[in-house]
């Protein structure tokens, strides 16, 4: 029982920064997407408003994808 709860604390503490970083990309959509891009441009590029909506999407998605499946390894763990 100790082992499973274990493993859920560290499932907890690295899922955390992939929170972080999905929750940061929502909020800025056009810093999250130039990351590692931002030397290919002299000038600030021109982000679309469809580029900006599908990554706060993809961001909604992916907390959501990943809430729900922590939450059924945690069950999965618990139930064992």
């Amino acid at each position: 029982m100790l082992q499973k709860v274990l493993e859920i604390i560290i499932g907890v503490i690295l899922t955390i920064p992939l929170y972080g970083v999905l929750i940061w990309s929502y909020f800025y959509p056009e810093e999250s997407l130039l990351v590692g891009k931002g030397w290919m441009y002299k000038e600030e590029p021109e982000i679309s408003d469809g580029a900006i909506r599908y990554i706060k999407i993809a961001s909604v998605t992916s907390i959501i994808g990943l809430t729900l499946f922590f939450g059924i390894f945690i069950l999965a763990q618990l139930r064992n």
